[in-house]
């Protein structure tokens, strides 16, 4: 609900920046013939400029709840206070609805996410069921999946140890959400820092070594995702090499 209304005030507070970025009114007619329909031949002035600007912010800003805003009347809020004219709903009207309306949304994004949940736990299950039987592909008890593709030497770290990688992460079904590798910028991290997943995957490795793992989600980040790439029980790929094992001395051991 905080993340719903806390939109809706952005969009809102947009808005009412609009309203107050008026200009005077000896500049109202070329505001109101922008209002009407401009097209991109007659962005022209500054006032112009500046208006078409701010109305893209403005869509932009509501561009994740456009569903629930009707334009016209948008508009016609806007064009109130443009011209000083008394609201059509006073501001105890205009809050109730704004509550009225976040939560509608709130209601249909938690439903949306438990159908997404359920959905992504289904294929999940189906894939890693899948994968397992392929060949090379370990499972360990806790229903880790990894596949060895270079093999390094030396000791394998402990989960108390920092480790410093290169990894690239997609989803089941190739979508990349996160790459070191892209980065151009390996990583360094303690291993009980992360996800049970990579806790457990990198401490089977050895300097040198480059693993797959097929992270079931609740070794991942399980039923409530993360951000706005990862959702709710989706398994996750994570390519990994791990470079060094550091210790506590501030050295790394290769």
């Amino acid at each position: 609900m905080k993340n719903t209304v806390r939109l809706l005030a952005i969009s809102l507070a947009a808005a009412a920046f609009v309203a107050g970025c008026a200009k005077k009114d000896d500049d109202k007619s070329a505001a109101s013939a922008d209002a009407k329909g401009t097209t991109d031949a007659s962005l022209q002035t500054d006032a112009q400029k500046f208006g078409y600007a701010i109305g893209v912010d403005l869509g932009k800003s509501l561009q994740p709840v456009k569903d629930d805003v009707d334009v016209a009347a948008l508009k016609a809020g806007l064009d109130d206070a443009f011209s000083g004219a008394t609201p059509k709903m006073d501001e105890a009207a205009r809050e109730e609805i704004k509550n009225t309306v976040a939560k509608k949304m709130q209601e249909r994004q938690i439903k949306e996410r438990a159908e997404q949940a359920t959905k992504n736990k289904d294929e999940g299950e189906k894939f890693l069921e899948e994968n397992a039987k392929k060949p090379g592909v370990k499972v360990t008890k806790s229903g880790l999946q990894y596949e060895v593709e270079k093999e390094g030497k030396g000791p394998h770290p402990k989960a108390t140890d920092t480790v410093t990688v290169n990894y690239a992460g997609t989803l089941i079904n190739g979508d990349e959400f996160d790459s070191s590798y892209k980065r151009g910028q390996p990583v360094s991290f303690p291993l009980n820092n992360v996800i049970p997943g990579w806790t457990e995957g990198v401490q089977l490795m050895t300097p040198g070594s480059k693993y797959k793992f097929f992270i079931p989600s609740d070794l991942a980040y399980g039923e409530h995702g993360a951000g706005v790439k990862i959702g709710p029980n989706q398994v996750l790929i994570f390519e990994v090499e791990l470079l060094s094992i550091g210790k506590d001395d501030g050295k790394a051991e290769k």
